[in-house]
């Protein structure tokens, strides 16, 4: 039986023993409430010794006795709620499954997952139904005992109100009313983060001063990028759309910090880290590619006239581009399950715990502008090598480098806003721009390539490949096309 997924939304509240449910019926949209449902719930929660899952406010436990029997892992959501993945029970018990370990193999990495609180909860169900019958929301009133190894059980009672099919101002409408019963709201996230308190180590605080220095503005915008990993890297797992570009543009933003802040981070110890981010980039580029090349053929081919479609073309292109994506895709999680990526994620967290600086110690305000006007320096002197190319292939690589040093400066203003404000988010503008333009014009020299390998493929097969030469012309217009307009665009970028 496969995962299933689902958003988990709703609140909690602290109650006494004496506390009373008050008149739910009475809430709006609510017609009737069901006979309540009593439950005996068993659940034992694994993390890593060091306590990483729950850190990363993300937990995994075992539970039964409920009408969700299974393994549960719940991650933090980007909006309302928390994601909540739930495994099939099966037979372990005192391992976690592999498939369940993958879905936060992020934060675990080859690290052991152990039972660190075993929770019993005596749950009363109380479900809020509409006109037609279908429960909107469901109320728990949850005794619950925690017992951790070494300590005395704690025990507590706490209400829980979770959305079904209702919306969130039902949870909206339900707070006053509980408060007027005697509830507070919860003293912690979770029934696992309340039974752990203290022991969790606290994460690093990133909020940056009033007057950051340079080396603050570098931890915060690094900070940033690992924590969009951490994010991205379960969304790849479960194939969700676009997560594999998500991911690589992560990497990338890191991997351009620590070429654009080299005045204040250790050039090293940070190319160190940036070859291995490269290495990771490029086992996800595989699929990236391909992801990217299906969508944009899909589209021209069917532009086509019928009459000049000779033969199985978009249907070729897209056979050949799903065997590409689906080998590279396994390639990217290859590199996911691989020990060289459990150091690259053990090293950014040493990166941002405790930075490699060089004790350069400036207030960013006067060393941002250095910084940007270096990596603007370097984009400038990449555009006047495209004088002087020699060929299109040459051309065509070199505004491949144009682009790479306009994504940096790009990244390098993004992440002076804080300080600079408008001024760098104009730059980071401008150079987002001739980011866009010349990534258009290597989408094209790609798909040429692509084309002419299947046009070959096709001749040799005693096929027509008419139409693959049609289709590789329009790529070359395409690229001529977005050559023509970084030129229109490049004298604006100058200026500003």
């Amino acid at each position: 039986m496969p995962a299933t997924e689902q958003l988990e939304i709703e609140t909690k509240y602290d109650v006494d023993e004496h506390a009373i449910l008050p008149a739910l019926h009475e809430l709006p949209g609510v017609t009737s409430v069901a006979q309540p449902v009593e439950l005996d719930l068993e659940a034992v929660y694994f993390d890593t010794a060091g306590l990483d899952l729950a850190v990363n406010k993300v937990t995994l436990r075992r539970r039964t006795g409920g009408e969700d029997d299974g393994w549960h892992v719940k991650l933090p959501g980007s909006g309302a709620g928390r994601l909540e993945i739930h495994h099939p029970l099966g037979r372990a018990v005192q391992k976690v499954p592999i498939q369940v370990i993958r879905t936060v193999r992020v934060h675990v990495r080859d690290r052991e997952l152990v039972p660190v609180v075993a929770l019993r909860t005596r749950r009363i169900v109380h479900r809020l139904l509409d006109a037609d019958g279908e429960v909107l929301a469901e109320v728990a009133d949850d005794q619950v005992t925690a017992e951790i190894e070494g300590s005395e059980p704690e025990r507590w009672r706490e209400w829980e109100v979770e959305l079904v099919n209702g919306e969130t101002e039902l949870l909206e409408a339900a707070e006053p009313l509980l408060r007027l019963a005697g509830a507070t709201p919860a003293s912690g996230p979770s029934k696992l983060a309340r039974a752990l308190g203290s022991r969790i180590p606290q994460p690093i605080d990133r909020e940056l001063p009033k007057k950051p220095l340079t080396a603050d503005l570098f931890r915060a915008y690094a900070g940033a990028q690992v924590d969009a990993i951490r994010l991205r890297d379960p969304e790849v797992r479960r194939d969700l759309p676009d997560s594999i570009h998500k991911l690589r543009v992560a990497t990338r933003r890191l991997r351009s910090a620590l070429a654009s802040y080299r005045p204040v981070v250790d050039r090293e110890a940070g190319d160190v880290i940036r070859a291995e981010l490269k290495w990771l980039a490029g086992q996800l580029g595989g699929a990236r590619d391909a992801e990217v090349l299906r969508e944009h053929f899909a589209t021209t081919v069917a532009e086509q006239p019928v009459e000049l479609v000779m033969g199985r073309v978009g249907a070729g292109i897209d056979d050949h581009l799903r065997a590409v994506y689906k080998a590279g895709r396994a390639d990217a999680l290859a590199a996911l399950e691989s020990e060289r990526y459990f150091r690259l994620l053990d090293s950014l967290d040493e990166l941002i715990a405790n930075p490699p600086l060089t004790g350069d110690e400036r207030k960013a305000a006067k060393q941002l502008p250095e910084i940007l006007e270096h990596d603007w320096k370097r984009m400038r002197k990449a555009v006047r090598r495209i004088e002087s190319a020699g060929d299109p292939v040459e051309r065509d690589h070199e505004l491949h480098e144009v682009r790479k040093a306009a994504k940096r400066l790009r990244y390098a203003g993004e992440s002076a806003e804080p300080v600079l404000g408008s001024d760098a988010t104009a730059l980071a503008g401008r150079a987002e721009q001739v980011q866009e333009v010349l990534g258009d014009h290597q989408d094209s020299v790609v798909a040429r390539e692509l084309l002419r390998q299947l046009a070959v493929e096709v001749h040799l097969s005693g096929g027509n490949a008419f139409t693959y030469g049609r289709l590789h012309a329009a790529e070359e217009y395409r690229g001529e096309r977005s050559y023509r307009e970084f030129l229109e665009l490049w004298p604006s970028v100058k200026q500003a």
